[in-house]
């Protein structure tokens, strides 16, 4: 079997490692991630008792989720740049930033846009 195929459920296992290595280096790093985790712990529990049905909370789960997978991609991107620029400061690098924020930020109206719709929808009409 080539080196890179499929080894089984150890390959597996080692994936898994390596993701929970990911999510502790952004958790311990990251600033924002830690906000938009605590916001998540309030917020998915929240979402049990606003939904009206599964739709609603994979939507409002889903976006909350959505918005930390953002934020660990930018983080990403972010350590790269930092480890190919150091302190030196490029266009490029900047713009790469910026990118990763901004999709933070679209992720995060996402969220305030479906627990807006949501919460109107199911608690005013």
């Amino acid at each position: 079997m080539p080196a890179s195929g499929f080894r089984g459920p150890k390959q597996i296992l080692q994936a898994f490692k390596w993701s929970l290595k990911g999510l502790q280096a952004t958790y311990r790093e990251e600033a924002s991630f830690r906000l938009e985790i605590y916001l998540c712990v309030v917020l998915i529990p929240l979402s049990f008792l606003l939904a009206n049905n599964h739709i609603d909370l994979i939507l409002l789960i889903g976006s909350c989720v959505l918005v930390l997978l953002v934020e660990v991609i930018n983080s990403a991107i972010e350590a790269v740049v930092d480890l190919v620029c150091g302190d030196e400061r490029h266009e490029l690098a900047g713009r790469a930033k910026d990118m990763g924020s901004a999709a933070v930020f679209l992720a995060q109206m996402l969220v305030l846009l479906t627990w807006g719709l949501i919460c109107y929808h199911n608690l005013i009409i």
